[in-house]
């Protein structure tokens, strides 16, 4: 198995994930306001890339059943229901719903690999249950670091490099790249403890800043979910395992 992280999608068009395995990561915080949505009940998730695209979608659906949900500079959108933070996502206002969402990384990042083969979204809340599934898969894959605006992002890296050192845990012959070895060294070096991680990087603490201080906490939690979000048909699903 080859295994190589892509620190930001910035300089690659959406040809080039054409037929591959990609597994994308934003910790802070859409991945994981993804995952606990999906967790929590929600049927399906529809990233876009601009916020008048998400609002052109939503005047198409049923709106009782939609909500739209993203963030501008860490702020929820005027006019939308929910922002960005995976606490907003609770069961009571998602189960059953789908979510148009738009944020400043993620969605663009997911947008932008659709022609993906495969297309997972991992967050250090279900990093287990992927890296499960691509040993299970056995096969080939990247890693999409969202990045921050078009910069690498110190936490969305530590997550691939803590990915990649569980798969290697069952995996021992992994043909790594050199942006997946720098990925497990960032791991090594800044992965022992999360929260501390996430709170000193800049988008902490920018989220800090903003009042979103339970957010990093939520976000550094590790393995708390089983859920495999999976992009396909533009929507982001729980994958069905038999």
């Amino acid at each position: 198995m080859k295994v190589n992280v892509i620190l930001t999608p910035s300089n690659l068009d959406e040809l080039s994930f054409s037929g591959k395995t990609i597994v994308i990561i934003d910790v802070l915080r859409a991945t994981s306001t993804i995952v606990n949505a999906l967790n929590n009940g929600a049927k399906e998730i529809i990233p876009v890339a601009t916020v008048e695209f998400a609002v052109k979608v939503s005047g198409g659906m049923f709106g009782g059943l939609t909500l739209l949900g993203g963030e501008r500079n860490t702020k929820k959108i005027e006019g939308f229901a929910l922002g960005n933070s995976p606490l907003e996502y609770s069961s009571r206002l998602v189960k059953g719903k789908s979510i148009i969402l738009y944020t400043t990384n993620g969605t663009k990042a997911i947008v932008k690999a659709k022609f993906s083969k495969n297309l997972y979204v991992c967050s250090f809340l279900n990093l287990s249950a992927i890296a499960d599934h691509i040993i299970m898969m056995d096969t080939d894959f990247e890693i999409l670091c969202s990045g921050s605006n078009n910069s690498l992002s110190l936490e969305d890296t530590v997550c691939a490099g803590k990915l990649i050192s569980e798969i290697l845990k069952s995996k021992k012959d992994l043909e790594l790249s050199d942006t997946a070895k720098a990925s497990i060294a960032l791991n090594k070096t800044f992965g022992k403890n999360l929260h501390n991680m996430l709170s000193e990087t800049e988008h902490g603490k920018l989220l800090i800043e903003n009042g979103f201080e339970d957010d990093i906490k939520f976000c550094s939690k590790l393995n708390t979910m089983n859920a495999i979000p999976c992009f396909s048909g533009n929507v982001v699903k729980l994958l069905v395992r038999e």
